[in-house]
């Protein structure tokens, strides 16, 4: 045995017993771990308030193209007479439903939970339906 090989064998044997992580590194990288979800949880809640948000607004738009399909199809006096006889908001959106593409059977179903619309008192006058978020904060698209 040369004494190259003499002097590299405690080191190499050294390396061999060592097997796992020590309790130092393994706090390291849980510390390290625990910062990143930290940063990360708020910004994903946000998120998914932000695309709640952007759901309820498309919705209100589809539901906008859908009056205007209304009209187009029934004629306006023939629209304006069926949307004055329908008294409630559910009876509206059923009056719509046909112009809707992939559309829940009813109004709660179709849009987020806790956002509301509410439609306009006339067709005819082409006015948005208005759009309130779980706060009843009016919601401007």
């Amino acid at each position: 045995m040369n004494p190259t090989q003499s002097a590299s064998l405690p080191a190499a044997a050294a390396r061999r017993g060592r097997t796992g992580f020590s309790l130092v590194e393994m706090m390291a990288c849980v510390s390290i771990i625990g910062i990143i979800a930290f940063l990360a949880i708020p910004s994903v809640a946000r998120m998914r308030s932000d695309s709640e948000k952007n759901l309820a607004i498309a919705r209100a738009e589809a539901l906008n193209l859908a009056q205007a399909s209304f009209i187009q199809v029934r004629g306006r006096s023939q629209a304006a007479a069926d949307w004055t006889a329908a008294a409630s908001s559910t009876a509206k959106y059923n009056l719509l439903l046909p112009y809707l593409s992939y559309a829940e059977t009813t109004l709660t179903a179709f849009m987020p939970s806790g956002y509301s619309v509410t439609f306009p008192s006339s067709i005819l006058s082409m006015s948005k339906v208005g759009l309130k978020d779980p706060n009843l904060t009016t919601i401007l698209y």
